[in-house]
């Protein structure tokens, strides 16, 4: 079966150099997240990986993220950060802003869920998921593994296994997806050099320019309870939420935790 990725193709179409990157592409996996945490010892430099077919894509807090052959891009990056892991908090909003950037130069127009989910119309057309590692390399590097799952056609059979309203690309068919996903790579690994020389409060504003739920009533989830509800006001330098309560305003870190918007 013929790849729906070409490596070679990516990268003529990169136009960010990235010493010692590697891009693979396979046909199928279980999770490209899963795959590049198994190979952090013999890495050497970034590595993209991307599949036509992800059977056991996870995403936040263990939900499945579920993605099908021609009508998703899902791939992960591999790349060995310079900063502590402390300073990762507010990572998953500047990469957010990454991939809504890279999109509306497609001409679509997204807006940002917090803490990592990117949002056509209401429904979620992207999801991300960073996980960190140390390798046992001598000098022990701390990696990220950033995982992106994109849908890109409106697809039956997907919907009917997420269980709800899904987005996809307009014109999806006219969009190439080397090149597509050469231009989120080239953004992606800017964005991770940006942070990890300023960290979020480069990107704060970026973030806040987007975000979906602005001035509306939210309740924050965690474990399956409400544990506070308020006003979204957006972020601040470190990628918190800002919420404004009765009791006063209340910074949310992300965590384990979840947004909804309140029904009037």
């Amino acid at each position: 079966m013929k790849l729906l990725s070409s490596p070679t193709r990516i990268v003529a179409a990169l136009q960010t150099v990235v010493p010692n990157l590697t891009i693979e592409a396979v046909a199928e996996t279980g999770s490209t997240n899963a795959d590049l945490l198994a190979r952090l010892d013999g890495l050497r430099g970034p590595l993209l990986l991307v599949t036509d077919q992800q059977n056991a894509g996870r995403g936040r807090s263990g939900r499945t993220w579920h993605s099908e052959r021609g009508a998703s891009l899902t791939f992960s990056l591999a790349w060995p950060v310079r900063v502590p892991l402390q300073a990762l908090v507010g990572l998953p909003l500047a990469i957010g802003v990454a991939v809504a950037e890279v999109l509306a130069e497609h001409g679509i127009a997204v807006q940002l869920k917090w803490p990592n989910d990117v949002l056509a119309d209401g429904s979620k057309l992207a999801g991300i998921l960073i996980e960190t590692a140390v390798d046992r390399q001598p000098g022990a590097r701390l990696w990220a593994v950033i995982g992106i799952g994109i849908n890109l056609t409106a697809n039956a059979a997907l919907t009917a296994r997420i269980g709800q309203p899904v987005a996809a690309l307009p014109d999806a068919h006219a969009i190439d997806r080397d090149t597509l996903l050469a231009a989120l790579l080239g953004q992606l690994c800017l964005t991770l050099q940006e942070f990890e020389e300023v960290g979020f409060a480069a990107f704060a504003a970026r973030w806040n320019a987007l975000h979906l739920h602005r001035g509306q009533p939210v309740r924050i989830i965690d474990q399956g309870q409400s544990v506070v509800e308020g006003i979204a006001i957006g972020v601040d330098a470190q990628g918190r939420l800002l919420l404004d309560t009765p009791d006063g305003r209340r910074s949310i870190v992300a965590g384990d935790v979840s947004l909804r918007a309140v029904k009037a």
